[in-house]
């Protein structure tokens, strides 16, 4: 029985944005179009997506598991009781049901149309995953990039549509202007008549006398862009950013991927980072522990003073308020966090262990 978390690498508690960055990652990782892609993982996690990003049928899985799809009448997948499920072939004979009945198989089996709308059967554009690096420091203040990408974007010569700009337009004769042809399915439940993106206009529901001469139809070209990017003040290492319809642009004017931009943080030689508070480490002498001092250390920011109280102990930390990493998306900023190191010295003059020794028998 196959173990739809499992697929996606996550646990039974968590959120619908858990289980879609999961997907997403993994679609992406295993897409068959990319280069190293797996066609079979790829739709083995599209089925553990459908099933896991819908409310309803999480709950049955869930409960059922897996085996769910194969439970009928009022109880089963998809309640087919409550919605009056008929039109199983009866007597060798075929009914076609539809785009309603296309509707019910399209929300089992993934997605879909409600209520007969006519669903846009053109092929949308795929997202894209880059990954970007920052340095402490624009962790801490943000930062600009420009993302270059040979992608596939919207044709400027006929803005998606695939048609020679003047070229007469018409209702294509093989799908009749619905951008779909049916076929009839054998299935467990019968025969049905299932729908396919007609070949002769993609989709679309309509031909042009003649095809765009640069991209030949298809609505869209592979070319070199660049993207600006605002990377936010306060990002975490390994976090993504998305940016909705900056992916690859869709079949002659269909709906355009979304671009993923993962940031990864480069270490920092004295700071490291605790939620959105900075730790760093100061070493001060005995005799400025013993009896306090000020000393300059150095935040993310500036160099400040920081008072150190006469008896400061080995390993005491110290806070620099407002001087951390900004929360997401607001202005308030964490703290810094100053450890403190007392040094021990270990090579002692004659007249400073002299000393030394006489706070020893005055038990200091």
């Amino acid at each position: 029985m196959a173990d739809y978390y499992k697929i996606l690498g996550v646990d039974k508690n968590s959120s619908d944005d858990e289980i879609k960055k999961a997907y997403r990652k993994l679609a992406h990782k295993h897409h068959p179009d990319k280069q190293g892609g797996d066609a079979e993982k790829f739709k083995e996690i599209n089925a553990a997506y459908q099933v896991l990003s819908d409310k309803s049928k999480r709950q049955q899985y869930d409960q059922f598991g897996s085996g769910f799809e194969q439970r009928g009448g009022g109880g089963g997948f998809g309640g087919f009781g409550g919605q009056g499920f008929s039109g199983f072939s009866q007597g060798g004979q075929d009914f076609d049901f539809g785009d309603g009945f296309e509707d019910i198989f399209s929300n089992i089996f993934g997605g879909g149309q409600s209520g007969g709308r006519k669903q846009d059967m053109r092929k949308a554009g795929n997202d894209i995953q880059v990954d970007v690096e920052m340095n402490f420091e624009e962790m801490v203040n943000g930062a600009h990039r420009e993302i270059e990408l040979y992608q596939r974007v919207l044709c400027d010569v006929c803005a998606g549509s695939g048609g020679e700009p003047g070229a007469k337009e018409q209702t294509c004769e093989t799908c009749k202007g619905s951008g779909k042809i049916h076929k009839t399915v054998s299935s467990f439940f019968g025969s049905f008549s299932q729908a396919y993106v007609c070949p002769s206009c993609q989709g679309m529901g309509k031909t042009f006398s003649q095809k765009c001469h640069k991209c030949r139809g298809e609505g869209r070209v592979k070319q070199a862009r660049k993207i600006p990017v605002d990377l936010p003040a306060g990002i975490s290492d390994g976090q993504t950013v998305s940016m909705q319809g900056q992916g690859e642009a869709g079949e002659r004017g269909a709906q355009s991927g979304d671009l993923y931009i993962t940031v990864h943080i480069t270490k920092h030689p004295k700071f490291t980072r605790e939620g959105n508070n900075l730790l760093s480490t100061e070493t001060i002498s005995f005799s400025q522990a013993a009896l306090g001092d000020k000393i300059n250390v150095a935040t993310i920011d500036e160099v400040v003073k920081m008072k150190i109280p006469a008896g400061t102990q080995s390993g005491e930390m110290f806070r620099i308020k407002g001087q951390g990493v900004p929360s997401l998306g607001r202005t308030n900023r964490g703290d810094h966090l100053v450890k403190i190191i007392v040094q021990v010295p270990k090579n002692l003059s004659r007249d400073q262990r002299k000393i030394l020794e006489e706070l020893q028998k005055e038990g200091l």
